[in-house]
């Protein structure tokens, strides 16, 4: 694991060079304060500043010496990927902007800084840290926090589903619960079978030594505001008995995605201390093909009683979490939320960059908005359109598993969750994409966390420490 706490820094007025932080805007008006020898050299390699990420080194007045100029959309308010370019490609070295501090460009530094390389035998060995110097001293533990959980999600999406069964979900959380001295229950076995059979019957086809199980972590203090944090767990999605072609199964080592936001949403929770009591739930199963596997048409019980024919066996994750859904209700908590990578449908309608979040509550949905735009962690809010309740209906249960039309498959999911839901609970649900398809500085190709920082930075605003 990366040691993001040598990446940034408390700035104590050592030498550092000097990171000149520009746009389109104010590029001319910086430029003409610069040396005749400057300014040429700006001229020869064609720097305009009219492109984010673009950046030169600058000889200084000694040998040895130099700085920096980047050009960022808005100079005064730094995203979270404006300077990761840098963090991934200076010499290594201390650093500090002029006239200025990192905020969130922070965070991309750090990451741009770390590397999965668990399984590659013979790695690149780093040419040294490239340190971040800032005056925000009460900013650097909050922003490594950030670091460090956007590390574990790509770190647990990347690992492939052979190392990344529901007992090493498990294993993560046991880790987090004995760090932070939390309660951990785990539900297998007979008792998964009858109290949360629709968990049950979607790992029951894997091999025992993958044997589906709900993992519950409590933490804070009992007379806190209650808050439920839920995240599929789907170690490996076959697509079951509606078997994927290999196209489609080739990325579904991270169909725990949502498991890996939801872990490290609750280790950013008590790493912040939010006086909050917090109910982690993950249902941790894998969809494999087996005798033992459940089949289309079979008509399965739920915790909450309702009765629920299955149309396919690839839409899974909703029957995980309709079941950890109904327990967490049974907390009766202030809020809810869940993390799925639950339907191509949502990649569809929004690419692989926003995540489609789902709210019964306005106040909710307003103040996850906006915290989006101030976390810079961008979401798209989508309906959960009553009229396409019907999608759902089965001849023969409750409701089906899987809607009767192709179309807005992501609402119709959205919708098979809110039956689990009170509808006096408020509750956002987000269909994220959990990975990136190609490389942008600081967010490597792989798993990728969409939609964690807006909802912490929600949280935080909602439950800050006193």
């Amino acid at each position: 694991m990366t040691d993001f706490t040598t990446l940034l820094q408390p700035d104590r007025g050592e030498p550092a060079r000097l990171i000149h932080v520009v746009d389109k805007d104010n590029f001319s008006v910086w430029a003409k304060k610069q040396s005749p020898a400057r300014q040429s050299m700006l001229e020869a390699i064609q720097f305009d500043a009219k492109s984010a990420f673009q950046f030169a080194i600058l000889q200084g007045k000694k040998d040895g010496e130099f700085d920096v100029v980047t050009c960022v959309d808005q100079a005064g308010d730094l995203g979270p990927w404006c300077m990761a370019r840098l963090g991934q490609s200076l010499p290594a070295g201390k650093y500090r902007i002029d006239d200025g501090e990192p905020g969130l460009a922070a965070l991309g530094w750090m990451l741009s800084q770390h590397r999965f390389d668990r399984y590659k035998s013979d790695p690149p060995q780093p040419i040294g840290a490239r340190v971040l110097l800032t005056g925000d001293v009460a900013d650097i533990d909050p922003m490594i926090r950030l670091a460090e959980a956007t590390a574990m999600v790509r770190d647990m999406v990347d690992t492939p589903a052979s190392d990344m069964g529901p007992a090493n979900l498990e294993g993560v959380v046991r880790y987090l619960a004995k760090a932070a001295n939390a309660t951990i229950e785990v539900t297998h076995g007979d008792a998964l079978n009858t109290g949360f059979p629709m968990i049950a019957a979607v790992g029951n086809g894997a091999s025992r030594d993958r044997a589906p199980r709900l993992i519950e972590l409590r933490w804070g203090k009992e007379n806190a505001p209650r808050i439920a944090i839920i995240g599929k767990g789907v170690c490996f999605d076959s697509g079951g008995l509606d078997i994927k072609p290999s196209s489609g199964m080739r990325l579904m080592k991270k169909d725990m995605g949502g498991a890996a936001h939801a872990i490290a949403l609750a280790k950013l929770i008590i790493g912040a201390r939010l006086p909050v009591r917090l109910h982690l739930l993950i249902p941790a199963v894998e969809n494999s093909i087996s005798a033992t596997a459940f089949r289309p048409g079979d008509i399965i019980a739920s915790r909450k009683g309702l009765n629920v024919e299955i149309d396919n066996t690839d839409a899974e994750g909703r029957l995980v979490l309709g079941d950890a859904l109904t327990k967490a209700v049974e907390s009766d908590p202030e809020l809810m939320i869940d993390f799925a990578t639950l339907t191509g449908a949502a990649r569809i309608a929004l690419g692989p960059d926003l995540p489609a979040m789902f709210a019964n509550d306005e106040d909710l949905a307003a103040d996850l908005i906006a915290a989006s735009g101030a976390a810079h962690d961008p979401l798209w809010r989508m309906p959960l359109w009553d009229e396409y309740d019907d999608m759902l209906k089965s001849d023969l249960a409750d409701l089906a598993n899987s809607a009767d039309s192709p179309m807005a498959g992501s609402i119709t999911a959205a919708l098979f969750l809110r039956r689990f839901v009170s509808a006096e609970t408020p509750w956002a649900h987000f269909d994220t994409f959990a990975w990136q398809p190609s490389a942008k500085p600081g967010r490597p190709k792989g798993g990728a966390a969409l939609g964690l920082r807006a909802v912490f930075e929600m949280l935080h605003r909602r439950f800050r420490p006193a």
